[in-house]
């Protein structure tokens, strides 16, 4: 016979009280970690902001220096733009956004203006570029203009944040990558995968025919047909007639000299 005993009630409690006091600790582990996390980032928060009332005015006319500064920002969970225009629940105005409340409402008032010429530049191309322009174009133009443009110096980020922070109003403009270049897009239609393949050969290429995205592509000769007429429809390329074969290409990858 065998001497061994089976398991008794006693074990089945023993290992459920072990079982507790290891979620307990573990528990206590996550609420410690946590809690240092916390006190970290506060840590950083508080050294961010004095960063930013010593080099506030770097901030202010270095766009380099500013989108540097602003990466920081997200990188411990600052949002700069964030509560800009957030009412308290009395109705009144709330304090503004980080921005504004460490630097004062220029900077703020700097995006938000900077968001509004990007609105109106947009608007004023749609025609020429069917609602999608790139960003450095956007800069150089914007940067050309009066108001913001006059005298101070704009970055690529800064275009980028300046549209950004157009989300919350639900406008229907949007950042898109394509190819290699990232574009403002202030059409609230998206891309079908066709269509990006066309811009981004057109981009590599300076134009395309049809026969190059079938010989290229393996497209059948409606399936170009169809991406190229849709695109043509949203003025987003524009046709040359004068070779044998129609040729297309788009006024959103011209080079900035022709601006």
């Amino acid at each position: 016979m065998s001497s061994r005993r089976g398991v008794g009630l006693s074990a089945f409690q023993n290992r459920s009280a072990l079982s507790t006091q290891y979620a307990s600790y573990g528990a206590s582990l996550r609420s410690n970690h946590a809690s240092s996390l916390q006190n970290q980032l506060s840590v950083f928060q508080s050294l961010l902001h004095n960063f930013a009332l010593q080099h506030g005015e770097t901030i202010k006319s270095d766009p380099t220096f500013r989108a540097e500064f602003a990466r920081m920002c997200n990188a411990i969970g600052v949002d700069p733009l964030a509560g800009s225009n957030v009412k308290g629940k009395s109705g009144s105005k709330g304090k503004g956004s980080w921005w504004t409340q460490t630097l004062g409402g220029d900077v703020n008032d700097f995006y938000f203006e900077l968001a509004v010429r990007v609105v109106e530049l947009c608007r004023a191309t749609r025609g020429e570029n069917g609602g999608l322009i790139a960003v450095e174009e956007c800069r150089e133009r914007v940067g050309k203009g009066r108001g913001i443009g006059g005298g101070m110096d704009i970055s690529d980020d800064d275009v980028l944040r300046a549209v950004r922070s157009l989300d919350p109003l639900g406008s229907g403009f949007s950042v898109v990558t394509v190819g290699t270049r990232q574009m403002i897009r202030s059409i609230p239609k998206e891309l079908n995968p066709d269509q990006s393949t066309v811009l981004e050969a057109i981009q590599v290429l300076g134009y395309v025919t049809c026969s190059m995205l079938e010989d290229n592509l393996g497209w059948s000769n409606a399936r170009s047909e169809t991406v190229i007429q849709d695109l043509l429809a949203d003025s987003l390329v524009w046709v040359d007639a004068q070779a044998p074969e129609k040729g297309y290409w788009s006024p959103a990858s011209m080079g900035l000299d022709d601006l």
